[in-house]
């Protein structure tokens, strides 16, 4: 049964929302795209949505705690997607709608996954969207002073996707030792030496097929966590 994901986008306000891609640049500038063989990096690299910039704009921090310590300077004739809100080089990104997910699902917001940043790092929260009748804001923390962050036009700065509430508390982790499962060792072991026998060089070009799979399962706007999906709307005002 489908879990919902909407977004009541705040009158006079647009979203640029999308599921989020497998491709990520650094990948692809990988040799043959070696990184792209990586299942759980793809897995994970597709595992939501993101939100996008309206427009494209700069930002730099002084170093101070002062809510004018961070500047940010809009591309000529456009509005800058994010401001200086809560000071102590804290970068703020308005998101202007209201996500709604059914009772029992927050939804998990942080910085894209897998897109690294020099001088700036996405915070992350969990926002309980069953009930709670506030927008929020996406919000990023310089890590160096004196240093230019650079946000384009259609870039993504954040990344959403629904968990339910209370999993992680039903969870009981436990350490053991390998041997004490004499069966799941034995296919770890017949596992590894599959995989050393068969890992490609990095000179091997990545399978197309492995590619494709991941933008299939993300063009049809939905995300796949265990069992379930979630399917994302956005409705205007």
């Amino acid at each position: 049964m489908p879990v919902k994901l909407t977004a009541y986008v705040l009158d006079g306000h647009t979203v640029n929302m999308r599921p989020a891609p497998v491709e990520r640049t650094w990948m692809e500038e990988t040799g043959d795209r070696f990184a792209y063989r990586c299942l759980p990096l793809n897995i994970a690299n597709a595992y939501g949505w993101e939100i996008l910039c309206n427009a494209g704009f700069t930002a730099e921090w002084n170093g101070e705690n002062g809510l004018d310590a961070v500047s940010v300077l809009p591309d000529e004739g456009t509005t800058a997607s994010a401001i200086s809100h809560f000071g102590n080089g804290v970068l703020t990104f308005h998101v202007p709608c209201l996500f709604r997910t059914e009772p029992g699902y927050d939804l998990m917001v942080q910085g894209p996954i897998n897109r690294p940043r020099d001088a700036i790092v996405g915070l992350t929260g969990i926002i309980e969207t069953d009930w709670s009748p506030y927008s929020f804001t996406m919000n990023w923390i310089f890590t160096a002073a004196a240093t230019p962050v650079r946000f384009e036009k259609d870039e993504p700065f954040c990344h959403v996707f629904p968990v339910k509430r209370g999993a992680l508390e039903a969870i009981e982790p436990e350490i053991r030792a390998l041997s004490e499962d004499p069966e799941l060792k034995g296919r770890t072991s017949n596992g590894r030496r599959a995989a050393t026998s068969s890992t490609p060089t990095s000179s091997s070009p990545a399978p197309r097929r492995w590619r494709s799979a991941g933008r299939s399962s993300t063009t049809a706007g939905s995300t796949r966590a265990g069992s379930g999906r979630a399917r994302a709307t956005i409705i205007r005002g």
